[in-house]
């Protein structure tokens, strides 16, 4: 099996893609990872949808998406165009076309780009399963074919470009029908488009796979690239995003990890980040992301090459075999250890920023759904007994300072593992980089059952030599677990999460790490409750991250799309009333769709939906089965917690403190 998806897996490299000029906005080639947004007024308010282009441009778009549902909308793309220009705003205009061949005709004579989705352009998607023959499939793709050709032939004629955008939820019932719920079938319904477009020497053609679940959406861009090399097809320029996000830090997190694992190793033309949030919060998020690779080929310190085939499979996941130590490895998932070594002190009330809530009226600990596993405090060990359920590391000087006690844990560096001392007889941290991982040390961590590996880099293409030194413990069957550790520097906290969410995100997306801990270097002169926020700041990104990597689920996940001009009611005051009522539900995964568009087939494998239907009007979904159709707006939310409460998923929420009135 080819496993080749992308230039090189250990330097950095920008895969070279065709250029597409999309209105003298280039992209592809050598030319800057663009930006793009969508624009959430309705289309048809001209005044709207231009003052805010003109925003998103201010905040750094370089192409504006607009929705066109219909013919009207279509036409109304042209006085949003002429009035931008008019304005002396010159952005690349996209439109967005679903389930409308006609209005895609239409667009495609006006702006610069149409997107186009394969699973709802000309096919159908009635959540049936389908049995067709060899026969009839190919008739239906030729029926497919012949309706899509009179676009190829007129975005040819006027120097249009297209993006054929297949969604992971949009997946027509004929490609379900023959290739399922997959990677490969996302790859294939786009390029059954693909092909047409080159029998008709039209090259113009940006590709995107955007699911909301960034494994499968990481696994269909890898394969596209492996696909598009294989059949002799251009290597087209590849739009990046993660549909439904969701808003705020998770919505940033999930979009780092599918985005991030996808650059780090030179994919991606353009970047769009889905939030629902007002479109001008994307852009700036995008920017973020894409910056950290100017400079990187010179910046990286060079990784051995790797000899032999790739020890994993990048279209399908499967994680890394390892064999249990304490809580660690084999089945469990993975772990959070967060350092309060920083902390000038540490007391009861502290914990908190850990997850593990403390009330002095009860006298005792309960833990929240972000507990941490483990805590590393360094030299100076805590001075009162952890709760339950939290276990303690301290540094190996430490470890033998205070007796070798039977609940500390100590961490250890090389030099000191490869020497013959005191071990604790379940578990011990060893503290190694890629470098340090030579024939000896391989050797004696193959016979070891007691060591968890605390794997880091200070290489600035820290993702890439991470992996590689997985890569090296699998060659050699070495099967402890492995710990990502990953220190930023002082700066922003957006940066921090977008950056850990990347380099973490992208290991643990292909079976790669049995637990996770992020470190700042912040000035020493911070205070206790500076530090307490930092602390508490660092546990949530990394249980963000684990599940945004689908890995370890310990919060309810809202699967929500941005706002578009088909929106039919307010995504972001509906997304935080039922955040409010929801977000204590661990593991539960509620789909909140602006329309049927974004509808039951985007939300993919949620457990709930939330669908605007029409003004006012909501369906609930159990899956992809409609629960409750057309339920005034004012009602919906009590009546998906009704149907949750009928699923026995339902529970109430419980408050930790002093009872009422003490």
């Amino acid at each position: 099996m080819n496993k080749t998806y992308c230039p090189s897996l250990t330097e950095y490299k920008r895969r070279v893609s065709r250029v597409v000029n999309i209105g003298g906005v280039p992209m592809g080639g050598d030319y800057p990872i663009r930006v793009q947004s969508m624009t959430t007024v309705d289309t048809m308010d001209t005044m709207g949808s231009v003052e805010q282009t003109l925003r998103m441009v201010e905040a750094g778009c370089e192409y504006v998406r607009i929705t066109a549902p219909s013919m009207k909308e279509a036409q109304n793309l042209l006085e949003i165009k002429k009035e931008l220009r008019k304005r002396g705003c010159n952005v690349p205009l996209i439109a967005d076309i679903h389930f409308t061949p006609n209005a895609a005709e239409l667009a495609a004579r006006i702006v610069e780009k149409v997107r186009v989705n394969p699973g709802n352009y000309a096919d159908k998607k009635k959540f049936e399963e389908i049995e067709y023959t060899d026969a009839t499939y190919a008739a239906e793709v030729e029926r497919i074919r012949e309706r899509f050709r009179p676009l190829v032939q007129i975005c040819k004629q006027h120097g249009t470009a297209m993006r054929i955008g297949t969604n992971h939820g949009s997946l027509s019932d004929r490609i379900l029908s023959r290739y399922g719920d997959t990677p490969l079938g996302m790859v294939e319904s786009a390029l059954e488009f693909l092909r047409l477009c080159e029998e008709e020497n039209y090259y113009d053609v940006v590709l995107s796979m955007k699911a909301s679940n960034t494994q499968v959406m990481v696994q269909a861009y890898r394969l596209l690239v492996q696909k598009l090399d294989e059949e002799g097809l251009q290597p087209y320029p590849l739009h990046l995003g993660v549909t439904e996000a969701g808003e705020a830090e998770d919505g940033r997190i999930k979009s780092a990890v599918g985005i991030g694992t996808l650059l780090e190793d030179g994919l991606g033309d353009t970047v769009r980040v889905s939030l629902t949030e007002a479109p001008e919060a994307e852009a700036p998020v995008a920017r973020m992301l894409i910056d950290r690779y100017i400079g990187r080929a010179a910046q990286a310190q060079p990784i051995k090459p790797l000899e032999g085939e790739v020890p994993i499979n990048p279209f399908q996941y499967f994680r890394r075999h390892t064999h249990e130590v304490a809580n660690f490895g084999g089945q469990n998932v993975p772990r959070v250890i967060v350092s309060i070594a920083r902390l000038p002190r540490v007391e009861y009330a502290d914990l908190s920023a850990v997850g593990h809530l403390y009330s002095p009226f009860l006298d005792k600990f309960q833990m929240a759904d972000h507990g941490a596993d483990y805590v590393f405090s360094g030299e100076r060990p805590v001075p009162f007994m952890l709760p339950n359920g939290l276990k303690e590391i301290v540094t190996y000087s430490a470890w033998r300072d205070a007796g070798s006690r039977p609940h500390h844990f100590p961490v250890l560096t090389a030099d000191r593992y490869v020497e013959d001392g005191p071990r604790h007889p379940q578990l011990n941290f060893l503290l190694i980089s890629l470098d340090a991982l030579d024939a000896a040390m391989l050797q004696q961590l193959r016979q070891d059952t007691t060591v968890v590996l605390v794997l880091h880099t200070t290489n600035a293409h820290a993702m890439p030599e991470l992996r590689r030194a997985f890569f090296e413990l699998m060659k050699h069957e070495v099967t402890c677990p492995v710990v990502i550790a990953r220190s930023f520097p002082d700066q922003p906290v957006e940066q921090t999460q977008l950056d850990a969410a990347t380099d973490v995100g992208g290991l643990l997306i292909d079976g790669l790490g049995d637990g996770v801990v992020l470190g700042v270097e912040l000035l020493s002169n911070r205070s206790q409750e500076e530090w307490l926020d930092t602390v508490s700041g660092l546990n949530q990104l990394s249980f963000g991250i684990l599940q945004a990597a689908r890995t370890r689920m310990s919060k309810t996940e809202y699967i929500s799309c941005p706002s578009c001009g088909r929106t039919l009611f307010d995504l972001q005051e509906t997304t935080a009333m039922i955040r409010k009522r929801t977000d204590h539900l661990k593991g539960i995964k509620i789909g909140i769709m602006g329309c049927i568009v974004n509808g039951p087939g985007e939300m993919a494998d949620a457990d709930y939906g939330y669908v605007g239907v029409g003004k006012g009007k909501i369906s609930l979904y159990r899956g992809q089965e409609v629960i409750k159709k057309s339920v005034p707006e004012e009602r919906a939310v009590d009546d998906l917690i009704e149907l949750m409460r009928e699923d026995g998923r339902w529970i109430e929420k419980e408050v930790l403190g002093e009872p009422v009135g003490a």
